[in-house]
């Protein structure tokens, strides 16, 4: 009788949100998981984060949601969503003949939310309950600094959090000392510059692409009203739209906002150069933000002090090499931020990296009973599965993402767009049958895969296409039989009147509902 083989060892690399609930997925299946994280414990409020900015809010929408739920933790789904503020909509911010005005969209016509997270109380509960799993360790202040997945290790340079390079250097050379770590497979979630991901890089044939867009951001902050509460409706995701520049809001537990300020690089250069010119810039782009919502004094120093990042978009296929070795959220698909789905993507990965794995039998008791080199084979072609399906789905979400940029930053105040969105909402209101949803009601509302919600809004725009050439043809059928009835009325000069009388009144008319609803 062929001895049972032990207990996988899987490694993860970071501690981040999606580490952590890949953490929690492979524990719950039996198996010894080791957690390593470059920084110090993410709970304590003294690890700086690695932008070197605290980066608070996140969006948490259904596809993170149901991840979490799949982690068969009750309690962790409730503490997070405990504290989260739901978000129903956008609120859109101007100035028109020297008044500020506002704006409210909603996000879905069935009063669906997304959800403000603070990053520390997700990272925290999910930490919380790693430790209190008995088949998991959690390593701090380790630095992947090598592996090799042909034999299945790795090795992690062990900084002690206080002391200098040269405290820490007991090796050769003034090297900090490695240890060796092997592992059944490794999962690589360590961030958009993840070290899993260029050791993988040496082993498997990777298509990598990587594009920084010409925008840079700055962290600011709305502070509570006086007496304690939030200054601006915290139940919507707040915009001011503004061409080539956008500045965004979302509601913190504690009443503040944090806000972003998005703009191309040559702008904060100018006022890096210019700092004078803030206030009036701020003044003139973003209305109503200084000195309503921010001091003018927190304004410069936010600006100076915070730092000026720039925005990454990455893709790569695979996601994995052999058995040995997966890459989940930022480190195989970083997306810019504007469609709030970096965070949901990632968790989503460790869902469906654990279906597949599941669906192939790699947790199943015939496969614990099976010799190891079964179990792998079993364990790559889920490897395989996942990439397969992920690579569709994050290279479309990373291309959605860019496009929802243009959207934010002026698309929301174009009256084409808000006639499209109140066209798609009706029917989806009056007509449910026909499956008709907004893109973005697809994206954060649902569980369909990226790659199927871009097929779907492009049959979705294809159908509007034709119903409004139907529309047209009947249009001047409908005239055509009017003419040859009534030929005086419809002479060239009475035509011409009528437009000029009627056509452009009423277009006038929609423009300015639609522009000020």
């Amino acid at each position: 009788m062929a001895a049972i083989p032990p207990r996988q060892k899987v490694v993860v690399v970071g501690a981040g949100p999606v580490g952590s609930l890949a953490a929690l997925y492979a524990a719950s299946r039996g198996d010894d998981v080791e957690v390593y994280e470059l920084r110090g414990d993410l709970r304590d409020p003294a690890t700086v984060p690695l932008n070197f900015t605290k980066s608070i809010n996140l969006a948490l929408s259904e596809r993170g949601i149901t991840s979490m739920k799949h982690s068969d933790r009750p309690d962790l789904i409730d503490n997070v969503l405990r504290d989260t503020i739901p978000m129903y909509g956008r609120m859109i911010h101007g100035r028109d003949r020297g008044q500020l005005w506002e704006a409210a969209q909603a996000y879905d016509v069935h009063g669906r939310a997304i959800n403000a997270v603070d990053r520390g109380t997700l990272n925290n509960a999910l930490l919380d309950e790693l430790e209190k799993t008995p088949n998991v360790k959690l390593f701090f202040n380790h630095k992947l600094t090598g592996a090799d997945f042909r034999t299945n290790k790795a090795w992690f340079e062990r900084r002690i959090p206080g002391e200098t390079p040269q405290a820490n250097s007991q090796g050769v050379a003034g090297r900090v000392p490695e240890i060796e770590v092997s592992f059944d497979y490794l999962i690589g979630a360590d961030g958009a510059h993840s070290a899993s991901r260029f050791h993988m890089m040496k082993f498997a044939r990777v298509d990598y692409q990587q594009e920084y867009i010409d925008t840079l951001w700055c962290e600011f902050r709305i502070p509570p009203s006086s007496d304690g509460g939030f200054r601006i409706s915290p139940n919507h995701l707040h915009i001011w739209p503004g061409r080539e520049f956008m500045f965004i809001a979302i509601p913190s537990a504690d009443k503040s906002f944090t806000c972003t300020l998005f703009a191309p690089s040559a702008a904060y250069t100018s006022l890096e150069n210019s700092p004078q010119e803030l206030h009036a810039f701020f003044d003139l782009r973003f209305p109503g933000v200084c000195p309503e919502l921010i001091d003018p004094e927190a304004l410069s120093e936010q600006f100076a002090v915070n730092p000026h990042l720039p925005l990454i978009s990455i893709k790569c296929k695979p996601h994995h090499f052999s058995s040995s070795v997966v890459v989940l959220g930022d480190a195989a698909h970083a997306v810019l931020p504007f469609y709030g789905q970096g965070l949901n993507a990632g968790l989503e990965d460790v869902r469906v990296l654990f279906e597949q794995l599941d669906k192939h039998g790699v947790y199943d008791s015939s496969s614990r009973a099976a010799s190891i080199y079964t179990r792998n084979l079993k364990c790559q072609a889920a490897f395989q599965a996942y990439t397969d399906q992920r690579c569709a789905d994050t290279h479309a979400i990373n291309d959605l993402s860019k496009q929802n940029y243009l959207e934010m930053r002026w698309g929301v105040k174009s009256p084409l767009y808000k006639l499209r969105k109140s066209v798609e909402e009706s029917v989806d209101r009056h007509l449910p049958f026909l499956g008709w949803k907004t893109q973005y009601a697809r994206i954060s509302f649902s569980n369909q895969r990226y790659s199927d919600v871009v097929r779907a809004v492009q049959s979705q725009s294809q159908a509007l296409g034709l119903g409004l050439s139907a529309a047209l043809a009947a249009g001047f059928g409908a005239t055509a039989v009017l003419m040859w009835k009534h030929p005086r009325c419809f002479s060239p000069v009475w035509l011409i009147r009528y437009s000029l009388r009627h056509l452009a009144s009423v277009w006038f008319r929609i423009y300015r509902s639609l522009a000020y609803e």
